[in-house]
């Protein structure tokens, strides 16, 4: 009792003496601490540019440090009373940029118990290795500070610390395991421990501190099997090991774990059973094991999870029916959007489960009726499954909270004899029923007002727009999806004013363009592709200042192409293919400073080749194919031309001259860069974060046959002149594009040899020089292209023994068609047996003009956003078509088609041989 009396006295005798005293202000504040503040202070610089995510400080709190009062009053510093020592620093928010030297001020505050940098800016410096100085830090938060490089092992000297916040989303900072290991299992007092996004790269150390209550690794790079020892943590409350590269079982010991809130460990690599133990969690309130590989059916028990709010378990391979212990969720206490788990017992609601994320998994069985029982559902994600119908989609409308719905991909068609009167879905803003067998609008949707996204894609709903469709205001809607379905009329009631995307492809919609289309001013994605759309593009498309993606692709539109981006530059895919648009190239498109894709291909436009889009630096894609261009595409002013072009395809024109070589040498995205390597990667997806995925798809012409791929890799790389008249030789410089996939010189009129430089084009998966003049012998360096699955060297003038080895071993004899001076396997004509006075003669015109009709080479149309499945898709149906020969029906017919050209031009070939 005396201590405390005179403690009390003590602090009396500070204030009173502080109040009395005119002459001279006493400060608590250690002088050479304030010192150190205030040199701390000089050392950095005070941003305009915030970089807090959370509410902005209207002035920095270093802003209130000043010599004339007492250090322990400035805005974020805290001292001890009694010693005046500064123990804690925050200035997190605090407009802070600069870098933190090794010999910084800062790491002469000894006493700190609490330093807190957060959401600052120090220039991607690294995090100086003096922080272990602070011996006494208890908790440390530099998380979202613009810090890089290694973490220093001397962090490890903090023993001392309860929390630790190291999240670095917008930085690259690496942490060596030894230091991880010793955070986690050495630090007996350390709590609260958050590294997302820090790159650890090493396995989950075992035995962690029984003391930790939350862990967040999310992105961290971490690796091998979770033990059972691992989950040891009495205290544990948050879990977070997501999109890591964990593998094998998750460990079915839950039930060690009463106190956890949060389980996430979504986007790993588990498989096996769902662990059941989970159930057992009294207290847990979201649980995450999306993106895994988990299989068999979820368990049957009873489950004891009273307070769960989220459940998030798509894209598995789980099967079965949905047990009912997922809709008899009920909660005591509602913590869904509270920050931490201890919530005073006197709070007593009865929700239950919020959002329920089931989708992509194997699930089976009708509706289940007993969703009713969830009455505070929000958020309902089911999609790609195999759930029925069965009327069992009808308990929906008793769910006046629903605001998100995802049913597509499954058989629930919704009846449309439904009272509708009682159905209002009054919170519905997402409604997504894609490829369900509707064969109608769902009529409920006249009572819902506030929709922001609806996606009835890929259905079977036919005729014209219903009149109370078009009726509806739904000035909130931005995402309509109806591509896909069987829909006729025209397009104006369905112009709704707020939208950012609007798909209609593959519909029967007719008519023209109304120039309202053009006061969708928020509109960023329009596809119109596959329709009967006629007549002439609205000008006022220029002036669409958000759209970034247009596609009228295989519609009946003619006329002059539209003044594109004469008032906007926001274009970055223009996709028409397949029209009737004619005139040149309008010059306006220069303007589109980010444009990326530009296909106007299969049209009737006349121009030279616009050699002047080379000056967009982005542009990866450009298809001219089957247009009316005309004269040479050399004389090119700028060496720095199409630095990015990816697909090249200039076939079925009428352009002529020599192929120059400087034109490849622009090709710099076709050099492989031997520093990408590893995982292959895709184009973006554009608008992916939408129900609505745009995919540019590529279609391959091979020998007639069509064949329509989509979500190609980004190292997809390919060049199609064929088809017009170009003349010479074939540049030697193509041989530096050894990223090239697929190249097509065919039905020209090159001349000399086949350059074997070409051996050079290690990536080279298909190569078409047939129907030119080419002479010489085939280059034993091609044999050294590995992945070659093509070829077609058909139809020239080549001469002696074809190569053998690797990929030649295994081409057909069409790859050699009409070259009467080779010889040698696959072909029956041995090496040594001809005529030696036998002098190949070049091809006639009219010989050459009548063999054209038959065994064409391939083209490709092009582009690029990527799923792998399209790609093996692809490849494999390449090798089917080369290896199974010429379809036998398309051979009869042709040469039924044609007997008498054949019949001549092989006479022609006997003459000369006599």
């Amino acid at each position: 009792m005396a201590r405390l009396f005179f403690f009390y006295s003590l602090v009396c005798f500070f204030f009173l003496s502080q109040s009395l005293c005119s002459s001279s202000v006493h400060h608590i504040c250690s002088p050479s601490e304030a010192f150190a503040l205030l040199q701390f202070k000089q050392s950095l610089q005070i941003s305009d540019n915030p970089t807090c995510l959370v509410f902005q400080a209207i002035t920095s709190k270093i802003m209130s440090w000043n010599e004339s009062r007492d250090c322990c009053t400035w805005d974020g510093v805290s001292c001890d009373l009694l010693t005046g020592h500064v123990i804690g620093l925050d200035l997190s928010c605090s407009h802070l940029e600069g870098i933190i030297h090794p010999n910084s001020s800062l790491f002469q505050l000894y006493h700190l118990q609490t330093l807190n940098l957060a959401y600052n800016n120090f220039n991607y410096s690294s995090i100086p290795n003096d922080i272990g100085h602070l011996r006494n830090l208890r908790h440390l938060d530099l998380s979202e500070s613009f810090f890089s490089g290694k973490i220093p092992t001397e962090i490890s000297y903090l023993s001392n610390l309860v929390s630790l916040d190291l999240s670095f989303i917008l930085s690259k900072v690496q942490l060596d395991q030894k230091t991880f290991e010793t955070l986690l299992q050495n630090f007996t007092k350390l709590e609260v421990v958050s590294l997302p996004y820090v790159n650890i790269s090493s396995p989950l150390p075992m035995n962690l501190s029984s003391s930790l209550r939350y862990v967040n690794l999310k992105d961290t790079n971490l690796q091998g099997v979770l033990t059972e020892s691992f989950f040891i943590l009495p205290n544990l409350e948050r879990l977070k090991l997501c999109d890591n590269h964990f593998t094998g079982k998750i460990p079915n010991v839950f039930s060690n774990l009463q106190e956890l809130v949060e389980l996430d460990l979504s986007n790993n690599s588990f498989v096996g059973p769902f662990p059941s133990s989970i159930l057992s969690l009294r207290n847990l309130q979201r649980l995450d094991l999306s993106s895994n590989s988990l299989s068999g059916p979820l368990p049957s028990n009873t489950s004891m999870l009273q307070k769960l709010a989220d459940l998030n378990l798509s894209d598995n391979l789980l099967n079965g029916t949905i047990p009912s212990w997922v809709f008899s969720i009920t909660q005591e206490l509602n913590l869904h959007h509270n920050r931490f788990s201890r919530v005073a017992d006197e709070l007593k609601i009865n929700p239950t489960l919020e959002s329920l994320f089931l989708s992509h998994n194997q699930l089976s069985g009708p509706f289940p009726q007993s969703l009713a029982n969830l009455t505070n559902l929000e958020i309902l994600v089911m999609s790609s499954n195999n759930i029925s119908d069965n009327a069992g989609i009808e308990v929906l409308v008793t769910m006046q909270r629903l605001y998100y719905i995802d049913l597509s991909y499954n058989s629930v068609s919704w009846r449309t004899n439904i009272n509708v009167s009682k159905i209002t879905f009054p919170s519905l803003t997402y409604f997504i029923l894609s490829s369900c067998e509707l064969t109608d609008f769902p009529h409920f949707l006249r009572n819902s007002k506030y929709l922001q996204i609806l996606d009835l894609s890929n259905n079977f709903i036919h005729g014209p727009v219903p009149n109370w469709l078009s009726g509806m205001t739904w000035d909130s809607l931005t995402h309509l999806n109806l591509s896909h379905n069987s829909l006729t009329g025209h397009i104006e009631q369905l112009l709704y004013p707020n939208l950012k995307l609007l798909d209609l492809k593959f519909n029967f919609l007719q008519g023209q363009l109304p120039s309202s289309i053009c006061k969708l001013n928020h509109l960023m994605l329009l596809d119109l592709s596959h329709n009967n759309f006629s007549e002439s593009v609205p000008h006022c498309f220029r002036s669409m200042n958000w759209l970034e993606v247009l596609d009228l692709r295989m519609n009946n539109f003619s006329g002059s192409l539209p003044p594109f981006c004469t008032q906007s530059t926001s274009l970055t895919t223009i996709v028409l293919n397949g029209n009737r648009f004619e005139g040149p190239v309008p010059v306006s498109l220069l303007n589109c400073s980010g444009l990326e894709v530009l296909d106007m291909g299969k049209n009737a436009i006349t121009d030279t080749f616009p050699a002047w889009l080379g000056t967009l630096e982005w542009l990866k894609v450009l298809i001219l194919k089957s247009n009316k261009f005309h004269g040479p595409i050399s004389n090119w002013q700028n060496k720095s031309y199409f630095p990015r072009m990816k697909i090249f395809d200039l076939s079925h024109n009428e352009f002529s001259g020599s192929m120059p070589a400087e034109v490849f040498l622009n090709f710099k995205a076709m050099i492989r860069n031997d520093t990408d390597k590893g995982e292959i990667t895709y184009m973006k997806e554009l608008f992916k974060e939408s129900s609505a995925v745009y995919k540019y798809s590529v279609r391959l012409v091979i020998k007639g046959h069509d064949i329509e791929l989509e979500k190609i890799s980004t190292i997809m790389t390919t060049i199609d002149l064929s088809s017009n008249h170009f003349e010479g030789v074939i540049p030697k410089t193509l041989k530096d594009l050894s990223s090239l996939w697929l190249l097509n010189l065919s039905h020209n009129n090159l001349r000399g040899d086949i350059p074997l430089e070409l051996g050079q084009l290690n990536m080279l998966e298909a190569l078409d020089l047939s129907w030119n003049r080419l002479t010489g012998k085939i280059p034993r360096e091609l044999t050294r292209i590995k992945f070659l699955a093509v070829l077609n060297l058909s139809q020239n003038l080549l001469v002696g023994p074809i190569p053998h080895g690797q990929q030649f071993n295994t081409f057909e004899t069409d790859s050699y068609g009409g070259n009467l001076d080779l010889c040698g396997f696959p072909l029956s004509k041995q090496c040594g047996t001809s005529d030696p006075s036998h002098v190949p003669q070049p091809l006639e015109s009219e010989e050459e003009e009548d063999e054209s009709y038959f065994l064409s080479g391939f083209t490709w149309e092009s582009v690029v956003i990527g799923y792998s499945c399209g790609l093996l898709v692809g490849f494999v149906m390449w090798n089917l078509m080369f290896k199974t020969r010429k379809p036998k029906w398309l051979v009869e017919f042709l040469e039924g088609a044609f007997p008498k050209k054949m019949r001549m031009a092989q006479k022609r070939r006997l003459r000369r041989q006599k």
